[in-house]
């Protein structure tokens, strides 16, 4: 680990709470859809639910806000996300583990999540980062390998310098060890017993060494 130049973040279920985008996918836009076409909430739910099953999270028209408020006539997104803001909660060891690694590491984010989402949920620590990166706005992928690669030439590093830590296994675990990243797998619930797997970010203090960016 002595070589690590660049700490990477995942953002939904790693640094934020699902709060926000609970609210957004299945309270307002149902509430929208509840409202546009004089129906029950609960009736929109279980219609706005089967639209969100055809399309999968397999593909990239399940991350794009823009693309369901399309779909189902909603108008724009952006007022409803102003709405949510207040739902956005970052998980309590947060603060505390950017401002000890700030200034140690070139902080950075690696999300699947677009930017529409990113600019909500970082509001409050994008100070930290030096980077954002969103596989799905920035690349129009998932966080594949390819991803990774990229990310790693954009901010001129290679991978053995750069750590990851994420809450999904496939994409933020897998995908980056591949290429060479030192990955570690959230696992906030401890059903994991893997070596590479932490429960909480305050973790990282650990395993990192205590050095300055050159």
């Amino acid at each position: 680990m002595d070589d690590i130049k660049v700490v990477s973040f995942d953002v939904e279920g790693t640094l934020v709470t699902p709060d926000f985008s609970y609210a957004i996918w299945f309270e307002s836009i149902p509430g929208c859809y509840a409202e546009r076409n004089c129906i029950d909430f609960e009736q929109a739910k279980m219609i706005v639910e089967e639209e969100y099953r055809k399309v999968g999270d397999q593909r990239l028209e399940w991350y794009d806000i823009n693309y369901w408020f399309n779909k189902l006539g909603l108008g724009v997104p952006d007022p409803v996300m102003e709405r949510c803001q207040g739902r956005v909660c970052y998980y309590p060891e947060v603060r505390d583990v950017l401002l000890s690694l700030n200034g140690k590491y070139k902080l950075i984010v690696a999300s699947g999540s677009p930017r529409e989402f990113l600019r909500h949920l970082l509001r409050d620590i994008e100070p930290y980062f030096t980077k954002i990166f969103s596989s799905v706005s920035d690349y129009r992928q998932l966080k594949t390998t390819e991803f990774y690669l990229q990310m790693c030439q954009e901010m001129e590093v290679r991978p053995e310098q750069v750590l990851h830590v994420g809450d999904n296994w496939q994409f933020d675990f897998v995908a980056p060890r591949e290429v060479g990243i030192h990955a570690f797998y959230l696992d906030r619930k401890k059903q994991s017993d893997y070596q590479n797997s932490l429960v909480s970010l305050k973790q990282l203090e650990a395993i990192l060494p205590v050095s300055r960016i050159e």
